[in-house]
């Protein structure tokens, strides 16, 4: 193979790479999904191992954990719900300025959006 064609194959790799990895971005960006969910059983250890915990600390840690991972769930919910009710209630206040013509498509349009958050939240 020519000297040429080794430059050609580097360059077609990297703009692949280039590419590949701002697709990666892009989709993480915009999905939200650039962290990863919470591994109980991760964080136990690594305290245990980082903190040399005792025999009787790590059910004590493990408590503590599931208590505060009880009061997070319940915390998010009660956000969700309000957040629903102020999305609903927006969109009441929109579909009242709207034509008979433009209904139809915002309720397309709401449809589209429950579904894309239904997709990317669970």
């Amino acid at each position: 193979m020519s000297r040429r064609a080794y430059i050609y194959f580097a360059l077609t790799f990297a703009l692949g790479l280039v590419v590949g990895g701002t697709c990666v971005y892009y989709y993480a960006w915009s999905t939200g999904h650039w962290r990863r969910p919470f591994n109980r059983q991760s964080f136990v250890q690594r305290l245990k191992t980082e903190l040399s915990l005792s025999d009787d600390q790590v059910p004590k840690l493990e408590k503590i954990v599931d208590g505060s991972t009880a009061r997070v769930r319940n915390s998010q919910q009660g956000c969700d719900a309000q957040l629903n009710a102020i999305r609903e209630e927006t969109r009441n206040q929109i579909r009242q300025i709207l034509s008979p013509q433009q209904s139809p498509k915002f309720e397309e349009m709401a449809r589209r959006w429950d579904e894309r958050r239904k997709r990317f939240n669970h």
